[in-house]
């Protein structure tokens, strides 16, 4: 996996293995078992976290995304994108990227 600088719309993420992710009322919670942290995805990051059990664009994934919440496509892009970022630094999600 190359490492990425900046998770753009063209990128391919996926869900890493090696996480145990549970329903706690309407949010997700997660614990990585290889670093033994937990973590709260909320209801948005849960709602993201469902779609990138396989493969998926990161434009597609904010088009499903703005279908689900009233937001704009500027502020969904911006937001996914940072919620993405994150989990790609705690080596949560994988990046791909395309040739």
């Amino acid at each position: 996996m190359i490492k990425v600088e900046k998770i753009s719309v063209n990128h391919l993420v996926i869900q890493s293995e090696g996480n145990i992710v549970s329903d706690m009322g309407n949010e997700k919670v997660m614990l990585n078992i290889e670093n033994g942290k937990y973590y709260n995805l909320g209801k948005s990051g849960g709602d993201i976290w469902g779609l990138i059990d396989k493969p998926v664009l990161v434009s597609e994934l904010v088009d499903n995304i703005m279908a689900k919440y009233d937001v704009t496509k500027e502020k969904c892009q911006e937001e996914v994108i940072s919620f993405l970022e994150s989990m790609y630094e705690e080596r949560l999600v994988k990046v791909i990227t395309q040739n």
